[in-house]
């Protein structure tokens, strides 16, 4: 997807789950990882839970999906988890 055409709370702060962060250890990745994944995204589409999307990213030579949740009134983008996509 080409860059100009990101949603605009693409740019918003980000904010970490409770539940991201635990699979940030179960999954090994870090915030870093995370943060790379969502600069280099490939895609964007949306989620079967209302005002979810779903990011199409690359971490360690494998696709990964991460699960983001736009929040209007704060203007934040709530990361709600992160998984590698089995081939």
């Amino acid at each position: 997807m080409a860059r100009q055409k990101w949603p605009s709370w693409w740019d918003w702060t980000l904010e970490l789950s409770p539940h991201l962060l635990k699979r940030m250890v179960d999954r090994r990745f870090t915030e870093v990882d995370l943060r790379r994944m969502l600069e280099k995204a490939s895609g964007l589409r949306r989620d079967v839970v209302e005002g979810r999307w779903i990011v199409e990213a690359q971490h360690a030579d494998a696709a990964w999906e991460v699960i983001v949740e736009p929040d209007e009134a704060q203007q934040l983008v709530v990361i709600i988890t992160a998984y590698q996509v089995e081939p």
